[in-house]
């Protein structure tokens, strides 16, 4: 698919997991370059074949082609996780490919990975492909100005608030605990929307966490204090849980030899999180405590993150992406505000107007890779959703009247309930 005409060539592809919103870039992005004159290449599997200079997973994008999709869930070009970062030749390959094709401009769409390959693809190129990044995750967790939101985040928010809300109602009418499991590797924002919005007893996420010593038996106590502070405050046996399966990794060496988990990486060198029963680990720890108080407990496992990725997009994110998309295609051509910078940009939206944050000002100084945003827990932000969380707080056990209520709903002793649940608060 050379370029035979003289006419200027764009090319955009999808990397990472999927989120609702993609076909919304892809459709903005094929239009604004139809209608300045650009031809479009949409890149099949995202850099899986490239990286194999490989140029035959490739379709021509017409008006046809996206009017009817952009509204909806999922990736008309697919998506893949190929990392061609890891290999000198597959990024040679990946420009190589990509020349092949005639691609003057490209449009990535993906995650902090995709976003370290866009950036990759930028330097390897030396100017001949200009590249701009659209970020898209549900994790919502890449660096963007004024806390504005990855596109795919509010949709699968939205989505997973109303999954919470009605498992709280399931419990509510069968009197059982349900332990979540959200999508979020290390960041927890998606994980703390769910558990606000669909008004789950307590989220738990990987930023309040410390660094050091943290355990699944601390987790489990944790878990444990907010149900019996439910039972104590609200009369209630039953109630919600959510915990962001980034927690998973603080618990690391209690799970790694865990007869339910096999260890597993992606093309990243991350931890397959979702191939880690880490809802059902919590269930069956949870039981056994029960058990050994001679309680009759129901605790129910769910793990929401697939689900949601795929949702067509709600209102605001259909019209996010379409800016998004139009605005990548604007900063490559050098129309608007911003002209091209060298070593391409990611695409961002600040106080309404498209504005390009160079792929340098982007990368973690340390690790050299895309840096990751995560929950600020000193924000009011936090602060306001933790304080509709009921959970174990250090003046629980500080005042005499509440730690014997607590105590007496465990069956032990005041001073034994403070000894043991005393790290849950940091004691």
């Amino acid at each position: 698919m050379g370029d035979t005409n003289g006419t200027k060539r764009l090319g955009i592809l999808v990397g990472g997991g999927p989120a609702p919103g993609i076909n919304g870039v892809i459709g903005a992005a094929t239009i604004e370059a139809l209608n300045r004159g650009l031809e479009v290449v949409g890149i099949l599997d995202g850099f899986k074949w490239l990286s194999k200079n490989d140029t035959s997973h490739t379709v021509k994008l017409s008006y046809a082609d996206v009017e009817q999709t952009r509204f909806r869930g999922g990736s008309m070009l697919h998506t893949s996780r190929e990392n061609p970062t890891k290999d000198e030749q597959k990024m040679q390959n990946v420009v190589a490919a990509l020349k092949t094709l005639g691609i003057d401009y490209l449009v990535t769409i993906g995650g902090d990975d995709t976003a370290f390959s866009a950036s990759k693809t930028s330097q390897y190129g030396a100017g001949a492909i200009k590249v701009a990044h659209v970020p898209k995750t549900i994790d919502n967790d890449l660096p963007l100005p004024g806390n504005m939101p990855t596109f795919g985040f509010q949709t699968a928010r939205h989505y997973g608030g109303e999954l919470v809300r009605n498992l709280v109602n399931d419990a509510r009418t069968t009197r059982r605990w349900y332990l979540v499991v959200a999508m979020g590797r290390t960041a927890g924002h998606l994980a703390l929307g769910m558990g606000t919005c669909g008004d789950a007893n307590l989220t738990i996420i990987p930023e309040e966490l410390p660094d050091e010593g943290y355990s699944l038996d601390l987790l489990c106590d944790t878990i444990e204090c907010a149900m019996l502070k439910t039972k104590v405050t609200r009369g209630d046996d039953c109630g919600v849980v959510v915990v962001a399966e980034g927690v998973a990794e603080f618990c690391a060496e209690d799970l790694k030899d865990h007869p339910l988990v096999a260890l597993k990486y992606d093309e990243h060198g991350h931890w397959r999180l979702a191939e880690v029963p880490f809802a059902l680990i919590l269930k069956r720890k949870l039981q056994e405590r029960a058990e050994a108080r001679g309680e009759k407990t129901t605790y129910v496992d769910v793990t929401v993150g697939y689900e949601l990725r795929c949702s067509d997009p709600i209102s605001v994110d259909v019209q996010y992406t379409e800016q998004l998309g139009w605005g990548a295609v604007r900063y490559l051509l050098g129309i608007g505000e911003e002209s091209y910078e060298r070593g391409g940009a990611m695409i961002s939206i600040q106080a309404g107007d498209i504005v390009p944050i160079p792929f340098s000002d982007i990368l973690d100084p340390k690790t050299g890779k895309t840096s990751v945003r995560r929950v600020n827990v000193h924000s009011d932000y936090y602060r306001c959703a933790r304080s509709f969380m009921t959970r174990l707080e250090r003046e629980d056990l500080s005042n005499e009247a509440t730690l014997g209520k607590l105590a007496e709903a465990a069956g032990m002793a005041p001073e034994d309930f403070r000894a043991k649940f005393g790290p849950v608060v940091g004691m």
